[in-house]
């Protein structure tokens, strides 16, 4: 059986950490909030840690989670980081949503350091890895990508190699690019319908069975509606998301509108103070609650 350490235990990477652990992985995992980890271990089975050393000494998998792309770097390249800290051979996996550059450059750090790096980010939210059926679309080796795939097997259902390093961000960029459209669609739709008399969830009900349906209809719509502003995935996170996808567009001289529109109102979210407020939040922002 496979030693597997885990950085980073947030919203989505405990329940993940803890598929494993169900499936017979031994875990040991790293956050920094360790206080929160603690607890979080309790209920799911991992080890806490209280250093990235101590979580992947003799780790076979290394799993990374954590927020922005800064963290990425620091956890892999930092004093007492993974490519410092994790044995010869190790499988370093980014499943943070980053940026595809950056998991470019840590596939050829690995390379010369004898750590195997692949990106593999997720799509699906909290309910995704509460429920272990997370989208994973991973970037690098096809070796590595076999080896993986046991273990991104306990934590989703669509997984998918979509080429070399860094591919697999390109493909979470192009699946945030689909998020904000519909995030921005249904959240219009709603506050339509409430302004015009509809009854917006019959409206919902209506409408999700026909050719506007989604999966943001099915799974955040009836958030917004219930007031349910609990983050699935934090608006902070995907303005970052957001801005990402912006920048590899115009790098290729590509002038992403409807991404630009989505993301100002995002930003206007962050500047009412609900950057810490889930994704469908953005109902506040067109019914200025």
């Amino acid at each position: 059986m496979k030693q597997v350490a885990w950085i980073g235990t947030g919203v989505m990477g405990a329940q993940q950490a803890g598929h494993l652990v169900k499936n017979g992985y031994p875990v040991r995992a790293y956050n920094r909030t360790y206080e929160k980890m603690a607890a979080q271990a309790q209920e799911l089975g991992f080890t806490p840690c209280a250093s990235i050393a101590d979580a992947v000494s003799g780790a076979d998998v290394i799993f990374v989670m954590v927020g922005y792309p800064t963290d990425v770097e620091e956890v892999f390249c930092g004093p007492g980081g993974i490519f410092e800290c994790a044995k010869k051979g190790a499988l370093a996996v980014d499943m943070t949503t980053s940026s595809p550059a950056l998991a470019q450059m840590l596939y050829e750090m690995g390379r010369k350091k004898g750590i195997r790096v692949m990106d593999a980010p997720v799509s699906g939210g909290d309910s995704g890895a509460r429920n272990a059926t997370l989208s994973i679309m991973a970037g690098g080796d096809q070796a590595d990508f076999d080896e993986a795939l046991p273990l991104f097997s306990c934590m989703g259902k669509n997984i998918r190699l979509m080429g070399g390093p860094g591919m697999g961000q390109h493909t979470k960029a192009a699946n945030q690019i689909a998020v904000a459209g519909a995030t921005a669609a249904y959240t219009e739709a709603i506050a339509y319908a409430r302004r015009v008399g509809l009854d917006p969830a019959a409206m919902l009900d209506a409408i999700g069975a026909g050719a506007a349906g989604s999966w943001q209809i099915a799974n955040m719509a009836p958030r917004a509606l219930r007031g349910d502003f609990a983050p699935g995935f934090f608006v902070k996170h995907f303005i970052k998301d957001m801005k990402i996808v912006r920048d590899e567009g115009a790098e290729r001289g590509l002038d992403l509108k409807m991404l630009d529109a989505v993301l100002a109102l995002y930003e206007q979210m962050a500047g009412m103070g609900l950057e810490n407020d889930g994704t469908q939040a953005l109902i506040k922002v067109y019914e200025k609650k």
